[in-house]
């Protein structure tokens, strides 16, 4: 399933010839998150590492993990939406196996600034902790 969302990802952002138009994809994506309740924009669910404030909320459900998100910075509100559309719905085992080396095949990675691409993997990376507690 994961593989099938990146495969996705991959051909949403070759539609968009420039990065300023890569980045108001993302902006978009961003705009189309639900809104996470008040109650979770708090520090134990604050990500350390990200430039910007982020928020991830995760939950396991039948053996299935859901994550939800918020930032108060757009491009990164658009980050955490790429990233809950990848995870979100996929078993422990998926997530942890998920290869993010599409985030270099979009060239997310190489366009964001070095905080910026700390605060990406500290995202990554706290989302993969997260759902290895349930295998």
């Amino acid at each position: 399933m994961i593989d099938k969302r990146i495969a996705q990802c991959i051909s949403d952002f070759a539609l968009f010839p420039s990065w300023e138009e890569k980045y108001e994809h993302l902006i978009s994506l961003g705009q189309s998150l639900p809104m996470l309740d008040d109650m979770y924009k708090k520090d134990a669910y604050l990500i350390r590492g990200c430039q910007s404030q982020v928020w991830f909320r995760g939950y396991e459900k039948n053996g299935t993990i859901f994550f939800e998100g918020d930032s108060d910075a757009l491009i990164t509100k658009g980050i955490v939406a790429l990233l809950i559309f990848v995870f979100s719905g996929a078993t422990p085992k998926e997530i942890k196996e998920a290869n993010m080396d599409f985030l270099d095949t979009i060239e997310l990675r190489s366009h964001l600034s070095l905080s910026r691409a700390n605060g990406l993997s500290s995202m990554i990376n706290h989302m993969k902790a997260f759902s290895e507690r349930f295998i």
